[in-house]
């Protein structure tokens, strides 16, 4: 396989190293991927450049909830419709995306990047905790959905916040196990999204 890092080395090798380092993307689907951007046309392969060019200059964290946005806070939590008193904290953008596809939650996001997982180093210093912290304080949050996947991180991600959560006053609730045991949110249909979020409990 082609060095990635390597200019000199054939591009199609190469594109195709730097796409297999992608989640989820094998080498024979890099190839394809690769393959298929040879053949296309001029206009695309600019336009694609040029949106991958842009993901660090122009995306950033939102200053209020953390997720990703081109602007210094985003359009959900600048949207005065939603309901300011209730949060839902949740691991990744991704997570938040399926939340907003089933279209049952109409108040605040907090996103921490990331749940506890000591083996991989990753623990409270790692996630957006204080900056959820600094939020429950101000007053105008009465309740934080956990919406963590229902596995062993994600459980103890939600127990952890639940402890650091109760003395501010909030209420601390647990999406419910529509979402099966061990799965990821983000791969959970619309169904299980709304049932999850409907029949949450109190942790």
């Amino acid at each position: 396989m082609a060095n990635a890092r390597d200019p000199k080395a054939n591009p199609l090798e190469r594109l195709s190293a730097l796409l297999a380092r992608l989640p989820g993307i094998g080498g024979k689907t890099a190839m394809r991927l690769a393959l298929s951007l040879v053949r296309a046309d001029d206009e695309y392969v600019q336009a694609l450049a040029e949106a991958i060019g842009s993901i660090h200059d122009k995306l950033r964290f939102c200053s209020v909830c953390c997720d990703l946005s081109a602007e210094e806070v985003c359009e959900r939590c600048r949207d005065a419709r939603r309901d300011r008193s209730i949060v839902c904290v949740i691991a990744q953008p991704q997570d938040r995306m399926a939340i907003d596809r089933a279209g049952v939650f109409n108040g605040l996001y907090h996103v921490l990047h990331g749940v506890l997982d000591p083996l991989s180093g990753i623990g409270p210093a790692e996630l957006r905790v204080e900056a959820l912290l600094k939020r429950i304080a101000e007053g105008e949050i009465q309740e934080a959905i956990v919406a963590t996947s229902p596995n062993v991180e994600g459980d103890a991600t939600a127990l952890y916040l639940a402890k650091l959560l109760h003395p501010l006053g909030v209420r601390v609730t647990r999406i419910a196990s529509g979402v099966a045991v061990g799965g990821e949110l983000e791969y959970a249909d619309m169904n299980t999204v709304q049932r999850a979020l409907a029949d949450r409990r109190v942790l």
